[in-house]
This record gives structure tokens, C-alpha cells and sequence, in this order.
């Protein structure tokens, strides 16, 4: 008689998604997946629209990283244009992407993840949140705080809207930098790099208690897929995308945003709405792969920042060729926060960062365009066609979930494996199954939007549906 246990909606992320635990006739774990509920209706929304208007329209599929639609948008609208954007407008686009990758980060990290972290996988649920974070440990639960709003205020002075900015147009920006604001970012730069080196000695302290969820994390060789500079440093905004094998070798490089679709594939499955991404010389599932903090630091040779540098060597210590257990995303994350702190200092002290010329201008001179950035989650590709009047004809994206969901669905299944035995499991073993999903950080906004309480369920089913055994949240 089989069974399935099933987690409708797993806690701590950003939307709502679900887990289902098949076991066989001995309450052995046979198949695990992770499920996306929600359809994504946004490519639809968008036929008929101009294509000016695209990024303000994509920038409002996310609560969270919408400034990562909103640049990944203007960037393929640039591509139809077929314009250079200036100099200036490039370096502020950098910086506010980075703004929202370091509080992007700092969210993850400190509200979903650290209640696990620092008060234990297996600590009272009733407690194992961001508010017993900071009961427990105030000087980090201040940090987490301090570290989004660091990140928030920036893409608030920058585009006049901490979400949703119509800031970022095709072409560049709608107004420059003030000194003003140049200087109030300059002075919150020292509180960002205490509390991100309070964040990472804590991570550091900690992580070698969690060696078992280190084992069976995701933790398999797969290839990964990100941005890079020609230095072979990271990149979020620009550069082009290389693609590593298990050892860290590269298939391929310099893929560009206009050529991602005759490279990479999307297959669907019938348990989940969202897409799952794979390289095509490889075929499906075989040519699945990861994004994020964890591949991309196992792409690059170099961060290109000297604090962020020292811990990208440490990091790499862990493992003789890339770093395979997705636990370490967090680590991953925190590195990439402090790295984003010294590339914003370092921009803003281009000579030409208060230029006032900061767009350009153009119409249709090409009837598609893509433009592809490194989300905090992983990368995001935008891909448009137009007719001759600029109206949406057909749209695509490509977000950082699709590009991991074959991970998390092996993760699932690894960890489910190790902790739920003869049909049975525990709180900590619920939540230890959670924990894989949360070390991606999926961002389930870009499926849908979620309002209000998040129960959660745990239900065992026998095969005639008969309800064996039930936890609620």
C-alpha cells in the first residue's frame, strides 16, 4: 500500500508552493517533488502592450526583485532599439541591481533562513522565526534589519520607490544622481559592512554543526550556469553567461542574451506550473543544471573586490572543484552581499556617476530583443518580439526557479530519503525537507502574489485515501 506525505504550502518563502513525499508499501521514500501551485500569466498579459511600457509592467511581477524584471526588461527593450545606453545610466542600473541583491540576500539569509540556523532545525516552530532570531540573538536580528534597509534606501533614493520604481526605461534611466543622495549612500556604507561581518563570523561559527544537512542538501555534481566578466570575475548586470560541467569545466561560453533560446530549453512537467530549464545539447532532464549565490561562485575565478575576493578563496576551500551541497548557498549569499557593498562604494566613486546624461533614445529598429542580468536568485532572461509599430507580439521569461526546479526536485527526494524512515517523521524532519527549498531562495512571486496567512499542512495518505497521520502549523 503506498503512501504520499504532502507539505501544502511550505513555510518561509517567497510564495506558495508545495511538497509531496511518494513512499511504497514499506514507508520507503520512492519520489519526492517540489511543486509550483500558482500559473504564470505574465507573457500573456503582455501581448499588445508597446514595448516602452514593458519594464514598469514586468517590474510588477514581483514584490520582492522587481528591480531584477525591471532591468532584464529594458535591457531586451535596448536590444529592439538597438541603442547604447549611456555610460552613467549603465554604472546607476549596476548599482541599484546590486542594492537589491544585497537585501534580497539579507532577507533569505536572516528571515527565512537563519531561524534555522542560529535556533536549530529542530527548535519550537513556535519560536522559529525572524522575532526569535532576535530574541535570542539581537545583535543579528538588528543586522538583518539594517542590512535590508540598507539595500531598500538605495533603490528608494535612486528610483523614488522602494517597489515597483518606473525608474528604469528603455534607454536608461529617467533622472540622474544628485550629491544629495550620493553622499547619504556613502554614509550608510560603514553600518552595511559591520553587520554583514557580523552575519558572516555567526554563519562561519555555526555552519560546521549542520555537516548531516550538509550531506544531503542537494548535494550531488550537477552544471551551473552564470554571468561572468571577460576577468573571469562576477557579474550581475552585464557580461555573458558560461555554463560549467560537474568539474568545473567549461562547456560553454560568451552566450549572449540575443542567442540563450538556441542554447537552452524548456520542458513541463504535470506536477508544476513553472518551466524547467535545460541545456540542449544534453537533453532534458540530463542537461538541467543550477543558478544563484552557489553557482555563481563556482563559475568565477575572482569576485573582483578585495574583501569579497578573500572570501570567495576560503569558499572555494571547501571543495577541491565546485561546491556541491546546496546548503552552502548561504554562505554563497552573504559573500555576494559583501561584495555588492564594495562594488556600490567603488561606483560611486566614478568621476562621472552625477552626469545628468543618462538616456538615450531610439524606436524599433529590430522586431525582437532579450536581455538576461543575474538575479539574486539566479539568472533572468527576457525575450520579446514586436511588430512594426512596437506592439508585444510574443513574450518569454525565464526565471531563476525554472533554472533550479530539477535541483530542488532532487533535493527534495535526497533529503526526504534521509529523514523520513518506515512511513514516519518528525517535526524537524518536516522542516528539514522545507530547508532544502529555502536554500535556493525561490521566488514564487514571479508566479504569483501571496496576501495574508500561510498555513501549513502535513498530511499521510494511504493509497484509498484514508488519512494516516496529520501536523498543522
Amino acid at each position: 500500500m503506498s503512501q504520499t506525505i504532502t507539505i501544502d504550502p511550505v513555510t518561509r518563502l517567497e510564495g506558495h508552493g508545495k511538497v509531496t513525499i511518494q513512499l511504497n508499501s514499506k514507508g520507503e521514500v520512492e519520489d519526492a517533488h517540489f511543486h509550483v501551485t500558482q500559473v504564470r500569466g505574465f507573457e500573456k498579459f503582455s501581448e499588445g502592450r508597446p514595448f516602452y511600457e514593458m519594464p514598469g509592467l514586468m517590474a510588477r511581477i514581483c514584490g520582492i526583485c522587481p528591480v531584477s524584471h525591471l532591468v532584464a526588461s529594458a535591457k531586451a527593450c535596448e536590444a529592439i532599439m538597438s541603442v547604447r545606453i549611456p555610460h552613467t545610466a549603465a554604472q546607476l542600473r549596476r548599482m541599484l541591481n546590486l542594492a537589491q541583491m544585497v537585501q534580497s540576500h539579507a532577507l533569505s539569509f536572516f528571515h527565512l533562513s537563519s531561524p534555522d540556523l542560529l535556533l536549530g532545525m529542530d527548535a519550537d516552530p513556535a519560536t522559529r522565526h525572524i522575532f526569535g532570531v532576535a530574541a535570542a540573538r539581537p545583535e543579528l536580528g538588528r543586522a538583518g534589519i539594517g542590512l535590508r534597509r540598507f539595500g531598500q534606501h538605495i533603490i528608494e533614493l535612486l528610483g523614488r520607490k522602494r517597489i515597483h520604481s518606473g525608474w528604469v526605461i528603455p534607454g536608461g534611466v529617467t533622472e540622474p544622481l544628485s550629491s544629495a543622495h550620493r553622499d547619504e549612500i556613502l554614509a550608510m556604507i560603514p553600518e552595511a559592512y559591520a553587520n554583514l561581518k557580523l552575519a558572516l563570523t555567526a554563519y562561519k561559527q555555526i555552519a560546521s554543526n549542520f555537516q548531516q544537512e550538509i550531506e544531503v542538501f542537494a548535494n550531488f555534481p550537477s552544471h551551473y550556469l552564470g554571468l561572468i566578466n571577460e576577468d573571469e570575475s562576477i557579474e550581475f548586470t552585464d557580461g555573458a553567461l558560461r555554463f560549467i560541467d560537474p568539474q568545473g569545466e567549461i562547456v560553454e561560453d560568451d552566450i549572449t542574451a540575443n542567442h540563450f533560446s538556441e542554447v537552452f530549453g524548456e520542458a513541463a512537467e504535470s506536477y508544476s506550473y513553472t518551466k524547467f530549464v535545460y541545456y540542449k545539447p544534453l537533453g532534458y532532464p540530463q542537461g538541467c543544471y543550477r543558478v544563484g549565490p552557489l553557482a555563481r561562485l563556482n563559475i568565477v575565478k575572482q569576485m573582483g573586490t578585495p574583501l569579497a575576493d578573500k572570501e570567495l578563496a576560503e569558499f572555494k576551500q571547501i571543495a577541491e572543484g565546485p561546491v556541491e551541497s546546496s546548503f552552502h548557498y548561504h554562505h554563497a549569499r552573504l559573500i555576494e552581499a559583501l561584495y555588492g557593498i564594495e562594488k556600490i562604494e567603488r561606483i560611486l566613486a566614478d568621476p562621472l556617476i552625477l552626469d545628468t546624461h543618462v538616456r538615450a533614445s531610439a524606436g524599433v529598429n529590430r522586431l525582437e530583443g532579450a536581455g538576461q542580468i543575474e538575479a539574486p536568485r539566479g539568472t533572468l532572461v527576457h525575450n520579446y518580439k514586436v511588430d512594426e509599430n512596437g506592439k508585444i507580439v510574443w513574450a518569454n521569461l525565464v526565471v531563476a526557479t525554472g533554472h533550479n526546479n530539477r535541483a530542488m526536485d532532487r533535493g527534495v527526494l535526497q533529503a526526504s530519503k534521509a529523514y523520513v524512515k518506515d512511513g514516519k517523521f518528525t517535526e524537524g524532519a518536516l522542516n528539514r525537507v522545507e530547508a532544502v527549498v529555502r536554500t535556493f531562495d525561490p521566488c514564487l512571486s514571479c508566479s504569483t502574489h501571496a496576501f495574508g496567512q500561510m498555513p501549513l499542512v502535513l498530511s499521510l495518505v494511504s493509497s484509498n485515501g484514508e488519512v494516516l497521520d496529520r501536523l498543522v502549523r
